[in-house]
């Protein structure tokens, strides 16, 4: 017999994107309404975010923007960050350095071309108990063969010499979309986690080849991969954990030319993770998915009895957009994902 109310603590989001500016100011208000109670915030803004005073400052506008919420600050990996940083981010209270390759999504054009080249950050990050966040591709390069569809599975090799040459280092594979990304974190230590998006236990691609809402980075890829997402949780592994990757994009920057890489989650993240797990038999999984896994694996306490948010089973239907002023004084949308559809969980 199926339930009919849900309560479980609020979600700890590992991994979202929270922008700047009048964006910031539109979306990061969302967090708690939709479920989350713990945001780790990526830094890739224009600048990005790579010294602790940025940080601090950029937590400080998202506190007063999101009472209640507890933020998670990471740097930026560049020339810039050196060790004697990560030793003053650690003892701010920096939780994790994120690393981009260069060019492969939003505000990436810093990002770096050699991982040996910040061993010395990565030993000062492993003495002090910071993660490591990477986005797992490598560029696309069609003089071999690499492109959107595979470049995940061929940057798992730097993944895995990563691991070797830090193993006490903790890494996160964030948002994993393939099979063999599945496998290879199943297979190494326990300092290797993975952070899995809501849009990628849904889509495949077909479902954003020509449906830019749906473009993001990485792509999503084929069946078996989605599948392979699908029973890393079902299976309950502890080192699997959520992070939306909601990435807010306006309109007509999705629907342009060329469309920018994100889907936005942020509005409904607990409606949409009940919904997406119950259709694939894993609803059971959700506390451990979305309220325990990630805190482990960080080393957070686990969120007070008084952090609860209630699931009650009714229709509910996503807005087809939500509207907001950019810092120009333009009015803009935003378009949430799977908009206008309706789910089959809503919050309380």
């Amino acid at each position: 017999m199926s339930v009919s109310t849900l309560s479980v603590p609020l979600a700890d989001d590992f991994h979202t994107h929270l922008r700047q500016g009048a964006l910031m100011r539109a979306v990061t208000p969302l967090l708690k309404p939709s479920g989350v109670g713990l945001a780790y915030v990526m830094p890739n803004l224009k600048p990005p975010i790579s010294n602790t005073e940025q940080a601090l400052a950029y937590k400080a506008e998202l506190e007063a923007l999101a009472p209640g919420v507890e933020f998670m600050m990471t740097l930026y990996l560049g020339p810039e960050l050196t060790p004697d940083e990560i030793h003053k981010a650690a003892k701010a209270g920096v939780a994790g350095v994120k690393s981009y390759p260069r060019g492969v999504t939003t505000n990436s054009d810093s990002g770096i071309e050699s991982y040996t080249t910040y061993y010395p950050v990565f030993k000062a990050m492993e003495e002090n108990n910071m993660v490591l966040n990477l986005h797992g591709e490598i560029p696309s390069d069609p003089n071999n063969d690499v492109c959107v569809m595979n470049a995940e599975e061929r940057f798992l090799t730097h993944l895995k010499e990563l691991h070797r040459d830090f193993p006490k280092l903790k890494i996160v594979l964030e948002h994993a979309t393939t099979k063999a990304a599945v496998e290879v974190v199943e297979s190494l230590g326990e300092t290797v986690g993975c952070t899995i998006t809501l849009h990628h236990l849904t889509l495949v691609v077909d479902d954003w080849a020509g449906q830019c809402h749906h473009f993001c980075k990485p792509v999503a890829k084929f069946p078996h991969d989605r599948e392979a997402l699908r029973r890393v949780i079902k299976s309950g592994h502890p080192r699997f954990f959520l992070g939306t990757d909601s990435a807010p994009h306006p309109r007509h920057l999705k629907e342009g030319p060329s469309a920018a890489a994100g889907v936005f989650t942020g509005p409904h993240v607990l409606p949409y993770l009940a919904h997406i797990l119950e259709s694939f038999g894993a609803l059971d999984q959700l506390r451990h998915f979305a309220c325990e896994n990630g805190r482990r694996f960080y080393g957070v306490a686990q969120a007070s009895s008084e952090s609860v948010a209630v699931l009650v089973r009714e229709p509910f239907t996503i807005a087809k957009e939500i509207h907001f002023t950019d810092d120009e004084g333009q009015e803009r949308a935003l378009v949430p994902f799977m908009a206008g559809k309706t789910l089959n969980w809503r919050l309380q």
